[in-house]
């Protein structure tokens, strides 16, 4: 692991933040990125079974993304072809109506730019609105996913795959249609060209 990776590991820049919430909970920075990786995924912060986990993305949304990347578990948690670095790497709480609070904007502020500067990745999926926002300035998520075809095919806003944007996926069928299969075919053409030189 690298040392900023080792630095983010022992962040408690939010511990009285993450008190103050309905979950009361302790940071825990949950980090998954090495240098090289040709393929990165920006999330929105873990979520309370990440938190509990320690891995990314070990929930139904994580099975939601690998099958719209069409990879299986091993490959999409091999550090050294996939880095998985969210806005926020620390799962921030539940409000007091048990809504999901945003990602606190000082982790990005404090660590993303050094994360940004290690890694080199040839394809990046922006994973929801707060990712759209850091790495586009976009701040509608539709308008982002429909003009996907600007950013391909190294860049791909996807929305969140929370299964409760599945109303979305229904309203937008070319999502399915026409962006899956041409995420699919970045996918596969990155990872086999990173094994290719393994």
């Amino acid at each position: 692991m690298s040392m900023i990776a080792d630095q983010i590991s022992g962040c408690r820049l939010c511990a009285d933040r993450f008190a103050a919430t309905a979950t009361a909970h302790r940071p825990r920075p949950v980090v998954w990125f090495r240098p090289g990786a040709r393929l990165l995924i920006v999330g929105q912060a873990p979520g309370a079974r990440v938190h509990e986990s320690g891995r990314p993305f070990t929930d139904r949304s994580g099975d939601r993304l690998r099958e719209w990347m069409g990879v299986d578990q091993a490959t999409f948690y091999d550090r050294d072809r996939v880095a998985i670095v969210p806005m926020a790497f620390c799962f921030p709480g539940y409000d007091g109506k048990g809504a999901d609070l945003p990602p606190p904007a000082i982790c990005a502020r404090t660590w993303r730019t050094q994360v940004m500067r290690l890694l080199r990745p040839r394809l990046t999926l922006l994973v929801g609105g707060h990712a759209m926002r850091w790495h586009l300035g976009s701040r509608n998520v539709t308008r982002a996913v429909s003009d996907w075809r600007d950013h391909a095919p190294e860049i791909f806003p996807l929305p969140h795959p929370s299964w409760r944007n599945t109303a979305w996926l229904r309203r937008n069928p070319w999502f399915q249609e026409e962006l899956l299969p041409a995420l699919r075919d970045a996918v596969a053409a990155e990872l086999d060209q990173g094994a290719g030189r393994a």
